[in-house]
């Protein structure tokens, strides 16, 4: 198959030396970057040693650069960017009509006057790209383990049997089970608020709370998580599956999760600058806990972690005043 992944930053260029790398397969794989510096450097070093440094690449892929439609042969193309990136790459991507997924995790930013939350990525596809085979790829991942060919599983996630199978085609192998999934619903809500949960464990971790807590956070977040998902019409069982509990549990406690870092750093008395600026990559929890408190609100969803986070990130509460704050909150009855 021909494979283009459009985004060279550690999961794109992760997602590409997998595939690239089946032999068997016969895979042919395009790695494309927007800067033509970065470009350069890629095809020269055959490593991305800014995102991914240590992992060469398969003689099967290659990096491209120029407009993102650059790979024109491609029979899959894999948005490998940022949500705040997924709705210009897909309205430059759609009129070549060949099917897309994407790895972007969160809703994007809202562009209403009045604020009301942001969309997912299959929501702006029905915007931008409607009537085009589209789906995201999530699930419990860290770039580097898969680039190490470590054992790992994903989430093929679309209401397209054909882009089902085309993700599946291009990156099941030894080291990477991918199962498909027809709730996209669920598995975006999941790789969205998972990263939000994960600075909220990152913080019961650098207060050293204990594991106690740790515990009940991670659980009762998947209560919120869940809550969100079927508010927007997801199935309940896609939150006890891979992008859900599976991917909240490696984002919560993995020390390779940079939005657990971001919730330790704060914890410990960083600044939220400080803390994005000493993580050198992108922590999408950072700029996807408001646009998942606000939608949460539109709908009438309770979310009290997330609006703990959120209160923290803006500044209204220190780390101390976030857990009274959890604490401190009235008794309930244990549900969703």
């Amino acid at each position: 198959m021909r494979i283009a992944i459009l985004g060279a930053g550690a999961w794109g260029t992760a997602l590409a030396i997998a595939a690239a790398r089946q032999a068997s397969a016969g895979h042919a794989v395009s790695l494309w970057a927007r800067d033509p510096q970065q470009v350069a450097r890629l095809q020269a070093d055959r490593e991305n040693a800014r995102y991914l440094p240590g992992h060469r690449f398969p003689d099967a892929l290659s990096v491209v650069g120029g407009p993102p439609d650059a790979p024109g042969d491609a029979e899959l193309l894999v948005v490998a960017t940022p949500m705040a990136a997924l709705r210009g790459m897909l309205e430059q991507l759609a009129p070549r009509g060949v099917p897309l997924a994407w790895l972007s995790k969160g809703f994007e930013a809202s562009r209403t006057a009045d604020g009301a939350g942001g969309l997912l990525g299959h929501e702006i596809a029905a915007e931008v790209a409607r009537g085009l085979p589209v789906g995201v790829l999530s699930g419990p991942s860290f770039a580097q383990e898969v680039a190490r060919a470590q054992p790992t599983a994903l989430v093929a996630a679309s209401e397209h049997e054909l882009l089902r199978e085309r993700l599946v085609a291009a990156f099941h192998g030894p080291s990477l089970r991918v199962y498909a999934n027809e709730d996209i619903v669920g598995v975006e809500v999941g790789g969205a608020v998972k990263n939000v949960l994960a600075i909220a464990t990152g913080l019961c971790d650098g207060l050293a709370l204990g594991l106690n807590a740790r515990a009940a956070l991670i659980t009762r977040g998947l209560a919120e998580m869940t809550r969100l998902g079927l508010a927007l019409g997801a199935r309940a069982e896609t939150f006890m599956g891979l992008s859900g509990l599976g991917d909240l549990v490696l984002t919560a406690t993995g020390d390779l999760s940079r939005n657990r870092r971001v919730g330790q750093l704060l914890a410990e008395g960083n600044s939220l600058q400080q803390a994005v600026d000493s993580l050198g990559h992108v922590a999408e929890g950072v700029y996807s806990a408001r646009t998942v408190v606000q939608r949460a609100r539109v709908l009438g969803v309770e979310m009290p972690i997330s609006e703990a986070v959120v209160a923290l990130l803006d500044g209204r509460l220190q780390p101390a005043q976030a857990v009274a704050a959890l604490m401190g909150r009235d008794p309930k009855v244990e549900s969703l």
